[in-house]
């Protein structure tokens, strides 16, 4: 009898366990910035934030975080690019003998380094402040949450670089970076993260694009679900990293699909960047920079390649 009590007890409590997480699961947070808030975190960039990163510049070298992509960069499962260049006219005009070359691309945005907003990643077909895809997807790019709402981001951004701390040229696809590894590396490299800031990671993982696309695309390494909440707790802006996926792949629930990348969105409003090149940071040792992107505001995108810039 008494088993079966225990049993019975063990039954109810783990109903009661996925009830909450499926409850959990469906429930997104309203907007701390209010029900028409649509750039997240974002909120808390200003004036004083640009201030006090500019003075981080003291050398006035620029480094290039965005990488070049072609046909051949490696992308998420169905995406591609390919840009189709031609003369539309080409006969030359005026007296001058004036001529031109134009552009058409083919493909998704979210191909190479990029940033994935609000409206990228939801929980049930509900995204940021509990704006549903039913209301906002339209063929013709979303009404709600477009990266086209987002300001400039220039504010403080941060690298920790992964790869020395695990004593790794490319850090082991599926290693979870916890609080406490972001807690000693940011204490070996001296700084802290702060409110505003943008975070980055550094794994060693673009090292594999071009030359194991297989391994590069089948997984990767990045921070767990405890640190994104330590993270988005800090009141940071944006994260990112050297690969495709910023999160640990496997993960560390199978049950689960993405879910960092998922409660970055939705919980907290954050930015998520893929495909970040912080080598020479790294290189250097600029673990503190000014963080500058101004990107492309395709009207309702969800995603948009990106080259953003860090001035030391």
């Amino acid at each position: 009898m008494k088993t079966i009590v225990n049993t019975l007890k063990t039954m109810a409590l783990a109903a009661t366990l996925f009830t909450a997480l499926t409850t959990n699961a469906q429930q997104v947070p309203t907007s701390p910035y209010g029900a028409d808030d649509e750039i997240g975190a974002l909120n808390l960039l200003n004036e004083e934030t640009v201030l006090d990163a500019v003075k981080l510049v003291k050398k006035g070298k620029v480094y290039r975080l965005g990488m070049v992509v072609n046909a051949e960069t490696a992308a998420f499962r169905h995406r591609y690019f390919h840009i189709e260049t031609l003369q539309p006219e080409t006969a030359a005009a005026g007296s001058n003998k004036f001529t031109y070359v134009d552009d058409q691309l083919i493909g998704w945005t979210g191909v190479g380094s990029q940033i994935n907003g609000l409206a990228h990643y939801g929980r049930d077909n509900v995204h940021y402040n509990g704006h549903k895809v039913e209301d906002f997807l339209t063929v013709s790019g979303v009404k709600k949450l477009g990266l086209e709402k987002l300001p400039p981001i220039v504010t403080r951004g941060v690298v920790l670089d992964m790869r020395s701390y695990y004593n790794q040229d490319i850090v082991k696809e599926g290693t979870v970076f916890t609080v406490e590894d972001i807690e000693k590396v940011s204490k070996k490299q001296g700084i802290e993260i702060r409110k505003g800031d943008v975070v980055l990671f550094y794994t060693g993982w673009t090292k594999l694009m071009g030359k194991d696309d297989k391994r590069y695309l089948a997984g990767g390494p990045g921070i767990g679900t405890e640190a994104a909440h330590y993270l988005g707790k800090k009141g940071i802006v944006a994260a990112g990293a050297d690969n495709w996926s910023f999160e640990a792949v496997p993960h560390e629930n199978s049950a689960l699909s993405f879910p960092v990348n998922q409660m970055m969105a939705t919980e907290y409003g954050v930015q998520v960047l893929e495909n970040i090149l912080v080598d020479e940071l790294v290189e250097d040792k600029a673990w503190e920079f000014l963080f500058v992107l101004g990107h492309p505001l395709y009207e309702g995108s969800t995603q948009v390649q990106i080259n953003p810039v860090a001035i030391k």
